[in-house]
Formats: C-alpha cells, structure tokens, sequence
C-alpha cells in the first residue's frame, strides 16, 4: 500500500494517526456546507420558531458548534483542534423546501479544520432532523461537503 496516498496507513497498511510534528502551525480555514430537505409544514413551523421542542435554528447553531468541539473524540484519526473560531449560518431556501447550513471553522494549527467544519454541518442538520421529525419523519440530509479549505503546505482549495 502507498503510504503517500493514504496518509492514515502505515507502510503496513495499519491505520494511524499521521504525525504532524514536523508541520508549521499555520491559519487554517474551512468551509463546509449541507442541507435538510422537508415537506412544506415543517419548513414553514420551523422557520415560524412554532416547534414545540423549542428554537430549531439557535438548537441547531449551538449543536453544530458543539460538533467542532467533539469531532477528534468522534473521528477516531483526527487530532483535537484549538478552534479560534467557529461561524453557523444558515440559510432558507424556499424553492426546495430546504434550510442550508454553512460552517465556517479557524484555526491556527498544525492540521486542517476540514473534518471539524463537516461534522459540524452533520450534527447541525441532525439536530433539525430530530427537533423536527414530528412533522416530518421523511426529511432527508444531504449535500454536505467542503466548500473550501486554506491553509497549510497545499494551501487554498475551493469546490469548482
């Protein structure tokens, strides 16, 4: 196996976390978005805060922060992060029935926040998903992916 391609395996093959040691600290950034589709009740009681659980949307910000904060404990090959900064956004888009979650991760670090800003994105939309299943038990997730990353030896990237 190239340990060159897959940098979680040894020359072995064994999964391991890649050292980073030698790495500069640099500022990091990444960007990572997804959505939850619904059907048009539960779109318009959550954007109308009308949930009885609660606030959907400030739930869900405060869980996709919490998912930066836990990602090495839920990634097993991740190392844990200092975030400097983390920026939830969300966004409404009524011509799909769908709320878009934009996770913007900082951080100056010897390793990227890429895993930390998509997790964030996964645990927000789960959040949605059981604050609003109620009403919808056929919301679907979806879309999630990284936007951008910068930062580091192979410096910016953005999704074409």
């Amino acid at each position: 196996m190239d340990s060159k391609k897959l940098s979680h395996f040894n020359r072995h093959g064994e999964a391991h976390m890649v050292d980073v040691g030698s790495k500069a600290v640099t500022n990091r950034k990444a960007i990572a978005s997804g959505k939850i589709f619904m059907n048009k009740q539960a779109f318009e009681t959550i954007l109308a805060g009308k949930i009885k659980k609660g606030d959907v949307l400030s739930v869900a910000r405060l869980a996709a922060i919490q998912g930066v904060k836990q990602t090495s404990f839920l990634i097993p090959l991740c190392h844990p992060i200092a975030i400097s900064h983390i920026d939830i956004e969300f966004k409404n888009c009524p011509s799909s029935l769908s709320i878009e979650l934009i996770v913007t991760c900082l951080a100056e670090s010897k390793t990227g926040v890429e895993m930390e800003a998509l997790t964030a994105a996964s645990i927000g939309l789960l959040t949605v998903y059981d604050m609003g299943k109620s009403i919808d038990k056929n919301m679907r997730i979806g879309e999630i992916c990284l936007l951008l990353k910068d930062g580091g030896k192979s410096g910016r990237w953005e999704r074409p």
